[in-house]
């Protein structure tokens, strides 16, 4: 196997790296869930989220090594590319729902049930 190959898929050294740094990245935010630590839930999903995008680039670098040297950048082109119709995608959908909710027919603020 030549160096060009052998780079070009990933070394030992990235694999390791890669997979302590997921396996950190899954125990903090399964930690922090079962006991509980901090007491808003809302910090914690943050933290959540925070390490799962943080986990998702590990992946991407480490064991899809998409960068802007494999295959002359479109490898990162084309993921970028994905990256934003996703984001449009799940904004678009999150607002339509939003302006859904907001927007559909009120229920009534008196009590129907004494009626005739």
């Amino acid at each position: 196997m030549s160096a060009d190959i052998a780079e070009a898929h990933g070394s030992r050294r990235t694999y390791l790296v890669g997979f302590i740094a997921s396996v950190v990245l899954t125990a903090i935010p399964f930690w922090l869930v079962m006991s509980h630590t901090i007491a808003d839930p809302r910090l914690t999903a943050a933290i959540v989220v925070a390490s799962a995008f943080v986990q998702i680039l590990v992946h991407t670098l480490c064991f899809l090594h998409v960068n802007s040297r494999a295959e002359g950048g479109w490898t990162l082109m084309a993921y970028v590319f994905t990256a934003v119709l996703l984001l449009i995608c799940i904004s678009g959908s999150l607002w339509i729902m939003h302006h859904l909710n907001a927007n559909m027919m009120p229920t009534p603020t008196t009590d129907m049930s004494n009626q005739p």
